[in-house]
């Protein structure tokens, strides 16, 4: 279910020492002296250490899937040095963003440019103090804490702009989208796509008796339950009110029919319980199969035909239309 937008609780311009407990640092330092010093300083602030001799070896470090967050990088290495390092660590343009510390004994402005113009989020110059070093891994806690709160915070409003935020599934937009995508994808192999329209029967009836708040209840129900019979790959969302659309990909009649009844079975099997109470719910569903020769437009207005079908016949109960046969109804629920 969708979760109302919020930022990370931890201050960014607040990191206490506990931040960076867990932090992973990658230490790419050909000074064996110089290693084992900064090892030191690092695990006593509580950051995890990975140590690379060479420029190489720290490039085969970053291929890991799970990488360290800080880099500190010197400048002057056999192999790859710490320039040619922050260049290719760039152009790979990685999310989420690692922060490099880059460290020399070059002290010449124009060697400072040249390693902030290589990638180089901050410049350190041996030899340097604890403490130096110490608060400038501090400003690069601060700015990755900023950086992973603007991605949660992106990935929290792409889910809200494409999940419908009562009960979690996709939204009208969406679920449209999946299904042309399907469509499209149907034309160039030539295979079917299933189409589900469902309605909750009787559903004003539910408000009325027991309450809009009850109602919510049933519609977030009644999508677990329609996502728990459904394949992996299968896409379900709300296409308006009490009415449900669900996209089965490479799905011929035969197959849509079948799922359709599983849909109706887990919905009216057993009542939706909340606040005390026992609200008994079933489904009317409108079933077709679908190929390349059909638009979105022709799609939805069969399936809905069907769904028609099925109310007209009595509800809860399955129904089918298609293109190349006569239309007709198929109760499987007797």
């Amino acid at each position: 279910m969708s979760k109302p937008l919020t930022i990370p609780e931890m201050d960014p311009f607040h990191c206490g020492e506990a931040a960076s407990s867990g932090l992973g640092v990658l230490v790419a330092e050909d000074d064996p002296m110089y290693r084992k010093i900064l090892k030191n300083w690092l695990e006593s602030w509580g950051y995890r250490v990975t140590l690379a001799e060479d420029g190489e070896k720290a490039w085969q470090v970053l291929q890991h899937e799970a990488q360290p967050e800080l880099l500190i990088l010197d400048w002057v290495m056999p192999g790859a040095d710490g320039l040619q390092l922050c260049h290719r660590i760039r152009e790979r343009q990685r999310t989420p963003y690692q922060y490099i510390l880059l460290v020399t004994a070059k002290d010449d402005s124009g060697d400072v440019v040249a390693g902030l113009e290589a990638g180089a989020d901050d410049y350190l110059t041996k030899p340097f103090a604890r403490d130096e070093l110490r608060a400038r891994l501090t400003v690069g806690r601060r700015i990755l804490a900023l950086q992973d709160g603007l991605i949660r915070a992106r990935e929290e409003l792409r889910f809200q702009a494409t999940h419908d935020v009562l009960t979690g599934i996709w939204n009208r937009r969406a679920i449209l989208d999946l299904l042309q995508r399907e469509i499209e994808r149907a034309s160039r192999t030539q295979g079917l796509t299933g189409i589900l329209m469902l309605d909750l029967d009787h559903f004003k009836q539910v408000n009325d008796t027991y309450g809009h708040v009850a109602g919510d209840a049933v519609l977030r129900e009644v999508a677990v339950r329609i996502t728990q019979v459904i394949r992996s790959y299968d896409f379900v969302g709300r296409h308006g009110g009490e009415e449900f659309l669900v996209v089965l990909p490479e799905c011929d009649r035969t197959r849509a029919l079948q799922s359709a009844e599983r849909i109706r079975q887990a919905i009216a099997a057993n009542p939706v319980r909340t606040d005390n109470m026992e609200i008994p719910v079933t489904a009317s569903i409108g079933v077709t199969a679908a190929d390349c020769r059909q638009s979105e437009k022709e799609i939805l207005a069969i399936s809905d035909a069907a769904l028609y079908q099925a109310k007209a016949a009595g509800r809860n109960r399955t129904s089918v239309c298609d293109f190349w046969t006569a239309t007709g109804e198929h109760d499987l629920s007797r």
